[in-house]
This record gives C-alpha cells, structure tokens and sequence, in this order.
C-alpha cells in the first residue's frame, strides 16, 4: 500500500463540478473546518479535484484568484496533517461528463495547452514536500488507450525535467476502469502511481441517479446484498440503448461480484508489482443506507487485503456526501468505514 495514501476522501463539487465559477461557492462550500473535520476521522489524505478554468489563465499562465483556493486548502492541509492529490477533474478539450468535449486527443495545440498546464503548476508547487501528488486527467474514456498513453508520457517527461521526485498519478481508459489498466503503457518510474475508479456494480451504486437516463427508466430500489429486480426483463427491453453494453448483469449482488469486478486491479499489481490507489469509490445516497453500509464494509475490506490505498467519493453532497450541506456528518458508521486505515 501506498503508505501517503491510504484512507481519504474526496473533495468533490468545490472546485471542480460547480455550478457556475462563483467566488462565493469557493468561499464557502469547503472552509478550514471540514479539513479538520476530515483529519479527525483519522483520514490520511485528500484527493482535490479541480477543473481547469480554477487553474488556467487561458490561453496560457496560471489563475492567481482560482489558484488562491487551491493554495489555501493545501495550507490548511499541512496544517492537520493530511496529504493531497491535486486532480485535474476537467482539462481544456477534455470532460469526463461531457465527451463530445473530448478535443484534447485530437487537436496538437490543446495537447501543448494541458502539458503547459502542468508545467506551470509544477513550477508552483515544486518546492513542496512529497505530502502533495498530482494527477494528470480524470476518467479518460477513448475507444484506445494509445492517445492518452502518448500525452501521459510526454506530460510526465514535461514535469520529470522540472521536478524529478514529484510524485504523480496515471489513472486507466473508460473512466478508470481497473479492466483498462494492463492497457497502461507508462514509463518505469518509481514515483508513478497508477489508479483506477469503482462503482461495481452500478445498478446498486448509482440507483435512481438522474444523470444516467438508464437509472431512471429502471427505477427501482436495489438492496446489498441481493438482487436488481426484473433486471435481466429491462436490459432486453432496452437492448437499443447505446448505453446498456456498458452495465454487467449479475443476478445476485454480494462480496464475490466486488471481488470479479477488482480482479483486474489485483492481477495488474501481480504483473507489475507495483501498487495501485482507487481515487474514487462510493454508493449514491438514494441506496438503503444499511445497504450501502454493507457495500462500503466488503469494498474496503477487499482494498485493506490487498494493500490498496482509496478516497472515497465524495465529502461534502453531490449526491454520494459523508456530509450535509452544513457539514453534518450523514452517518457515522458510514465515516469510520471508509476512514479505516
């Protein structure tokens, strides 16, 4: 396991995901309070997603105001002891949730632009001790993996002639899928981290999320452990959907359908001996709490096992919160689950 990254939470929805740039948000919606608060639980890190227009002065050079809250949570940060993965959540060309924005694999000049990016914040932060890792791109999805190998070595190449040491994260195609990861074709580096996202399986994970139409047309409540209700009935039914290819039935929901779905991961670590992180993992918040208690006690188990170090998704709302809007804790057995170390 990566011992600077073992229990940790993300920080979804405050830079990154917003609804609109708004300086009052980003004031507000994290404050110094709920990095002691992620401190106390006994986490060890936070993974800080951030999208682009945060950082960048477009076409080139830094964000002084986006970058001023960047700069104070890695404060507050050291402060309480926590280590930090900067996440470049959304780059210029590229968004995980918007992938007719998926320019960035296509146009020379935004290759330049991202590499520049991660220049500049390089020359920011190198000064930094090696509490703080970067990662290059969320959830790439590309029909292969080939482009975004290409522009991950060149980008490692970029920030290894300005900081040798720095250590950074790679994550796999198809939004982090661990079944992409042998698809990894990355320089030996020593400090290289390579990550890899779950939600297996996603009929439970993300039930009635109203961002994924296919959800909301099976709506139904899913239990864990159990079984997806007339399942097997809905994905003929919706055989056209475009979508459906990428759900996996299982008839009965347990421990051993985690264990099928991070094989991959586990093999990878095997092959390369090398260690892995899962930067986001959780249970949407319209699950049956004491579901999604059993689904975050087997997934979690299985990362201690195997020496995986995790964030889950996410602290604070965006549907899958640890966290109310005025940083109540939701559940507690929930919070000392995913802050087991």
């Amino acid at each position: 396991m990566s011992s600077f990254l073992q229990a940790g939470v993300n920080l979804g929805g405050w830079l990154s995901q917003y609804a609109a740039y708004d300086h009052e948000h980003f004031r507000t919606f994290i404050t110094e309070a709920d990095l002691e608060q992620i401190a106390s639980w006994g986490m060890d890190h936070v993974r800080l997603p951030v999208d682009y227009p945060v950082l960048e002065a477009a076409p080139s050079g830094l964000n002084e105001a986006g970058l001023a809250y960047v700069d104070q949570c890695l404060t507050w940060c050291r402060r309480y002891g926590l280590n930090v993965v900067l996440d470049l959540h959304k780059a210029p060309g590229f968004s995980f949730d918007a992938l007719a924005e998926a320019a960035l694999f296509g146009s020379a000049s935004l290759q330049d632009r991202f590499v520049a990016l991660w220049e500049a914040l390089t020359r920011r932060y190198r000064d930094q001790g090696d509490w703080l890792t970067f990662e290059l791109l969320n959830e790439v999805v590309l029909p292969d993996s080939a482009p975004w190998n290409a522009l991950a070595r060149r980008t490692i190449a970029a920030i290894r002639a300005l900081d040798p040491t720095r250590r950074i994260i790679v994550g796999s195609n198809l939004y982090n899928s661990p079944a992409c990861l042998a698809e990894l074709d990355l320089p030996d580096d020593p400090y290289l981290l390579n990550t890899f996202h779950f939600y297996d399986p996603l009929f439970f994970t993300h039930q009635h999320a109203p961002w994924v139409p296919l959800m909301m047309a099976y709506n139904q409540t899913v239990e864990y452990p159990g079984e997806c209700p007339g399942l097997a009935e809905f994905l003929v039914a919706h055989a056209d959907d475009v979508h459906v290819g990428a759900f996996k039935f299982h008839p009965h929901l347990n421990r051993q359908v985690l264990e099928e779905a991070l094989q991959p991961a586990v093999e990878f670590m095997a092959r390369t001996g090398k260690p892995l992180y899962c930067g986001e993992y959780g249970v949407i918040d319209r699950a049956p709490m004491e579901s999604s208690l059993r689904w975050h006690r087997d997934f979690v188990a299985l990362l201690r096992e195997h020496g995986i170090g995790r964030a889950v998704w996410s602290y604070k709302q965006m549907d899958f919160g640890l966290v109310d809007a005025q940083s109540r804790v939701v559940n507690e057995e929930l919070v000392r689950i995913v802050s087991q170390r």
